[in-house]
């Protein structure tokens, strides 16, 4: 019935939210997933969380906006549309631009999109009507707009810098869409120069070495004192390059001497920069070699190998190692090994961005949860380069820069027209796909323009996301929205989550074959399953691990809501009329009722705190534990009895129930909203009012009702040791006389199947418990002689498996050789035994005579 259900909330329209409203508003913006991409387990998780804030936060009557969209996701979807291209045996060269930027929109109409049915499956509660895109007109303008102001305020600049490069998709990465990973290369280490004039360098690339420009060394020293302004001959050219003195070598590290290859290495880009030094670029876009000689037209690491090879000819190799594991750099898009590389592009300034960031988070205008995860974001807006912003790609926003035939550059804004006459052109590249999405907090609601929606709902509430994105997403927001929208951040807190894991902690991964469908679980053991699953392990920004096991057991607990309301219902629970007096009610009425306003508040306060895996473990054991095993059990007597006392229960059950599944509701909404509305009448658990602590408390029934939970539970207790079934009825007589489980003899009786004492009744068994007596006739009910041989042979056994373990720990020789986790094993086995020796001792005692 779940997409039914759904279908119904969107028709009338519950998710919807009005500017026009005088309610407060409460605005979450959804972290736009891909336009390429389908709903996983981390969006299922995230999504689980902002849908429970959402629908919480609009039964307590705020005007509650969950604003969805989509990212265009530049290099994704143009690697979609090019594979699609390739099987047709073209290249989007043939095509051309225009051609080929329509054909991406072709496929965007056909394919993407995908996620947004598989959220409705979820069950998110998501204003369609506001539905966004990065790439629709709306946010195209914003873009422009931001991208025009920045570059007048100085903000946005164009430069030639090393930047990383892929030689398979063709176009510039930033710092952060490059993934580090350990990988086995080479260490050669190449003599450059001849005898007292020559010098050594160490390198993992030697195909660079053909763009080499100088060798540097650390000022201080000495043993290439004498280099110092002098040059040496570059192997394998006919070049002579300078020794050049510069404070960023170690003299520590290798030989002290690096090689310097401007145009191919960060830092020796910077060197360059500090001497004066030319930049040659020896590799093309796809990491081919163009440097005259013999190695132009190879690969750079077909290069790599030859020029070793020649240099080894030569005797120019004093040194080779060989695996050389190091850290490299491999595009987060297809994983191509990155090529540092000199390019034109264009760049944000994120000095005086990144310091407002930071400052906004010091000063507390924005709040992150959980405080400690504050560090890492420092860490990265405290340190942040410059952002290069443009890449080399045709889907994307296209940077709003015209060049003129004399030079001249013009930078436009939405409203104005490209300059007229021959020979101007558009800067060819397209924006980074995160300087859209950086605007999303207000492009959304309609920025540049003052809308009624940019009024009522920015600044966001909330936003909630993986602490993996604080470097991609977060800092780009704060930064945009600080500085478009008047110092004004775009939202109050950064709640991180976790990363979601399989059921081991371990990475989800294809490799790994642990990647799990959502929608395939969602089909197994329905949405409230998973969502409860997903919501019910999320501390605040620590990863989440999660089997099908427990999404099974989440399935259950929903069955159990489902199951036990269903009987509730049948017996008469209700809501009709006000609560009856608390002079009214039993003790157990008064002790639901007392737990019930104590896990409002308790609900309140994780919520509020994002407390979700708290949340939802406490409306777990009150529903399952509290309400279904104990209240509803407890009150099958009182309906059996009949009378004024069964209409008060059924009304304090009605009750319960209809907060209960109220709380539960953000989490769990389809087994909730079935349930709440045939239990009420209401319309819609989505639009019913959030509970309130009544500040009912009853502390005594409290007592009470522990004090026949503890009695119960003992009994029951001796009861599976003496190996009786949970339904087998015993005669008992009960000694309840002033203590508090006087008026409860009927429930005590009814829950652990006790019957009255008949003629011949033969006290076996006699139990003292919370003041009272249980005595129990077992004669007749359990074989005593065979129950006896059988715990007589399970307690020799303990004793064996003591002696054993104490002789193994007592044995000085065995605690010296053994490792740690066999002895910790070892202490393990024996505890077990002790505790096994007092249980069995114990039910051989309580044993009635033979």
């Amino acid at each position: 019935m779940e997409g039914e259900l759904y279908e119904r909330w969107v028709a009338r329209g519950y998710f919807e939210a009005d500017p026009k409203s005088e309610k407060q508003p409460y605005t979450i913006v959804i972290p736009p997933p891909n336009v390429t991409g389908s709903l996983h387990l981390g969006h299922a998780f995230q999504h689980t969380l902002m849908d429970a804030l959402t629908r919480r936060k609009r039964m307590q009557g705020y005007e509650s906006l969950w604003l969805p969209g989509m990212d265009h996701a530049g290099i994704a979807t143009q690697n979609k549309v090019e594979q699609q291209l390739g099987e047709e045996g073209k290249s989007r060269q043939d095509l051309g631009r225009e051609a080929f930027v329509e054909r991406v929109w072709q496929w965007k109409e056909e394919y993407g999109g995908k996620i947004l049915g598989q959220m409705r499956r979820l069950g998110d509660g998501v204003d369609w009507t506001r539905e966004r895109f990065t790439m629709d007109e709306g946010l195209s303008r914003a873009v422009q707009t931001v991208f025009k102001r920045m570059y007048e305020d100085g903000l946005i600049y164009r430069a030639e810098r090393i930047i990383n490069w892929c030689p398979r998709c063709l176009t510039a990465i930033s710092d952060i869409e490059v993934e580090h990973q350990d990988d086995d290369g080479e260490l050669v280490s190449i003599r450059y120069g001849e005898g007292e004039d020559s010098v050594v360098v160490a390198t993992t690339r030697a195909e660079t070495m053909l763009g080499d420009t100088a060798v540097a060394v650390h000022p201080d020293d000495e043993r290439y004192a004498h280099l110092l302004g002098r040059t040496v001959k570059l192997p394998l050219t006919d070049r002579a390059i300078p020794v050049v003195a510069d404070e960023h070598v170690d003299p520590e590290f290798g030989s002290g001497a690096v090689k310097v290859t401007p145009a191919h290495d960060p830092n020796d880009f910077a060197i360059g920069q500090r001497h004066d030094l030319p930049s040659l670029t020896v590799m093309d876009e796809r990491g081919v070699i163009t440097a005259h000689g013999p190695f132009q037209g190879l690969d750079r690491f077909e290069a790599r190998s030859s020029i070793v090879a020649a240099l080894r000819e030569q005797g120019r190799i004093t040194a080779e190692k060989r695996p050389y594991t190091h850290s490299v750099g491999h595009c987060s898009r297809c994983s191509t090994t990155v090529e540092p590389r000199l390019s034109m592009q264009w760049w944000v300034k994120v000095g005086p961005l990144a310091q407002a960031a930071g400052d906004a988070v010091r000063d507390g205008r924005v709040k992150i949860h959980p405080a400690e995860m504050s560090a890492r974001y420092f860490d990265w807006v405290d340190n942040m380069h410059d952002w290069c912003i443009s890449r080399q790609l045709w889907w994307g926003h296209r940077i709003p820069v015209w060049y003129g035939p004399d030079g001249e550059v013009r930078c436009l804004g939405p409203d104005e027209q490209p300059p007229a006459g021959e020979g101007w052109t558009q800067d060819p590249d397209v924006l980074d796909t995160w300087f859209s999405s950086g605007l999303w907090p207000f492009s959304t609601l309609g920025w540049p323009e003052q809308t009624q929606d940019l009024a009522k709902f920015y600044p966001t509430d909330v936003l909630l996301t993986g602490h993996d994105i604080i470097f991609f997403w977060v800092a780009r927001m704060m930064m945009f929205g600080l500085y478009a929208m008047d110092g004004v951040a775009p939202f109050h807190t950064i709640a991180l989550t976790g990363l979601v894991r399989d059921a081991h902690g371990k990475k989800m991964s294809k490799s790994f074959g642990n990647v799990v469908d959502p929608l395939d679980w969602m089909e197994e053991y329905g949405s409230d399953a998973l969502r409860f699953t997903l919501a019910n392990g999320a501390n605040p920004g620590t990863d989440v691990p999660i089997g099908e096991d427990w999404v099974k057991a989440s399935r259950n607990f929903a069955n159990k809501i489902w199951n036990a309301t269903r009987f509730a219902l049948m017996n008469g629970a209700t809501v009709e009329g006000p609560l009856p007096d608390a002079s009214e009610m039993s003790a157990t009425d008064r002790w639901i009722l007392s737990r019930l306003n104590s896990v409002v508040t308790e609900a309140d306060g994780y919520y509020d705190d994002y407390q979700f895996a708290k949340l939802s473990d406490t409306l777990y054991h009150f529903a399952w534990d509290e309400v279904f095993d104990w209240y509803v059990e407890l009150s099958k007597t009182t309906f059996a009895a009949g009378g004024r006392p069964a209409e008060v229960s059924r009304r304090v059950l009605g009750e319960v129930l209809d907060v209960m599944l109220r709380l539960l509701h953000p989490v769990v909404p389809f087994v909730t909203e079935s349930l709440w509305t045939t239990l009420t009448g209401g319309e819609s658990v989505v639009v019913a009012s959030w509970p309130s602590d009544s500040g009912f408390r009853d502390a005594e029934a409290e007592r009470e009702i522990a004090t026949l939970q503890q009695t119960v539970t003992e009994v029951r207790r001796f009861r599976a040791d003496q190996g009786l079934q949970p339904g087998q009825r015993v005669p008992a007589r009960l000694s309840l006389d002033g203590t508090a489980l006087g008026p409860h003899e009927a429930a005590i009786r009814q829950l652990l199947r006790l019957q009255p004492p008949g003629e011949g009744f033969h006290a076996t068994a006699s139990l003292p418990v919370a003041g009272a007596t249980v005595e129990l006739d077992l004669s007749g009910v359990i074989d005593v002689e065979a129950e006896r041989k059988r715990l007589t042979k399970d307690l020799g056994a303990a004793e064996k498996e003591l002696r054993q373990t104490t002789a193994k720990l007592e044995n000085e020789g065995f605690l010296a050789k053994a490792p740690e986790q066999v002895v910790a094993k070892i202490r393990e086995r024996r505890s077990t035994a002790e505790s096994d020796i007092a249980r069995l001792q114990r039910q051989l005692e309580q044993l009635p005579a033979s």
